[in-house]
């Protein structure tokens, strides 16, 4: 590859793209543009960026708004599949990736660059992420992953050539915890956590109470949706953004969505993180409530099996191919009928329903009630176990006649 002139960043002001940019510099004299988009990581992570980007070399610098954009185009449209990859992760990294990818290469295009860069590590989910987006919005464009050039080795590398050349930045050698938050989740990995056998320090937790630390009475929460999507907490209406930051609040008073786990990266090793989701947890505990109410048994259990394969692809970064926006009609068109309240209770890390209702429920009480009525006939129930059991039964009888 050439020696781009001009080269755009994916950059969060974090450890590694802090460091990145006077490393392009130093390594390939090119311009920097570094591009950061606004996910609703929270706090002061983006206080100050624009003037640290440019501190440390950049030449321009683009702080993008995609808070709306992230939730009502990315996480909704997860909400409504209902994906959970390896049972318990919300995927609050892997839904990002495309949507930050996505941004910079539209900088990037717009602004004459001739190369896109990020700070992934080679060993990681997040620089398939980030590529497989480039490859399918600019595959024109080379891409310079510093990590599988430079002889940096490890975080504690990083922090070195940060201080060698006067890069401010906020990780320390004797507390090393990699993060990643947005208005989904935060994220927690290294230091104590890569040994499974620890159990996660109290200190890592950001956004949820502990258990011991939540209130002794319980709370209620109702959730509201329209088509498989949130649109109202405990009555009031909310734009996407707001709705999620209220039950984020709601559910970290509460110490839920913390979860631990040890999971299967892309790249084919075993990882160990701690994630906190507590929004997005009552979100999708809420909507599987609702379509228990709203779907018949067949397309149910079609949607599970789906929202599998669904998890998978967000998790590995093929967002933007053809499968998952035909898996997202699929969604869509399902969550036609998601349409009701769901009103919840809250007590120290649990989750459990208290209300159930929806104008297009399909539950009939006429019908599953154990008072009997017309609208079941009982005996019908001897033809189905009979053609059921047919093959079982004339397996018994050849097995027993040899």
């Amino acid at each position: 590859m050439s020696k781009p002139k001009k080269v755009a960043l994916a950059y969060s002001g974090g450890l590694d793209t802090s460091v990145i940019i006077p490393w392009l510099k130093e390594n390939y004299g090119c311009e920097v543009v570094a591009v950061c988009g606004d996910i609703g990581q929270g706090g002061d992570e983006l206080t100050g960026l624009e003037e640290k980007a440019r501190k440390t070399g950049a030449s321009e610098v683009y702080v993008e708004d995609l808070r709306e954009e992230f939730v009502s185009q990315y996480l909704w449209k997860l909400v409504r599949s209902g994906g959970v990859y390896e049972h318990k992760y919300l995927l609050g990294t892997s839904i990002a990736r495309p949507l930050l990818a996505k941004k910079q290469v539209e900088v990037a295009l717009a602004h004459g660059c001739d190369a896109l860069a990020h700070g992934c590590t080679g060993k990681g989910n997040d620089q398939v992420r980030f590529e497989l987006t480039y490859k399918a919005l600019a595959p024109q464009l080379p891409v310079i992953a510093p990590w599988r050039e430079w002889n940096i080795v490890s975080r504690e590398d990083a922090i070195e050539y940060a201080r060698a050349h006067n890069v401010p930045i906020s990780a320390s050698t004797t507390k090393i915890y990699s993060r990643d938050r947005n208005i989904w989740h935060i994220s927690h990995e290294g230091g104590a956590l890569e040994d499974p056998a620890n159990a996660a320090p109290d200190e890592i937790w950001m956004l949820t109470k502990s258990p011991a630390q939540a209130p002794d009475k319980p709370g209620e929460v109702t959730i509201a949706f329209e088509n498989g999507v949130p649109v109202a907490v405990n009555g009031k209406s909310m734009k996407a953004f707001e709705l999620l930051e209220t039950l984020n609040a709601i559910g970290g008073e509460h110490a839920i969505g913390r979860i631990d786990l040890v999971e299967n990266r892309f790249v084919g090793m075993k990882s160990r993180g701690c994630y906190e989701t507590p929004g997005g947890t009552l979100i999708m505990f809420a909507v599987r409530e609702l379509e228990a109410l709203t779907l018949d048994r067949n397309t149910l259990h079609y949607k599970q099996k789906l929202a599998l394969d669904y998890a998978e692809m967000v998790y590995n970064g093929l967002w933007f191919t053809p499968l998952r926006e035909a898996l997202d009609a699929f969604f869509e068109k399902v969550s036609e009928s998601a349409t009701g309240e769901v009103k919840l209770r809250l007590y120290k890390g649990n989750i459990e329903p208290l209300s159930r209702r929806s104008p297009n429920s399909l539950y009939s009480l006429d019908i599953a009630s154990f008072t009997m009525g017309d609208s079941y006939d009982q005996k019908d129930a001897l033809g189905f176990i009979n053609l059921t059991g047919l093959p079982m039964k004339v397996r018994a009888l050849a097995k027993k006649a040899k």
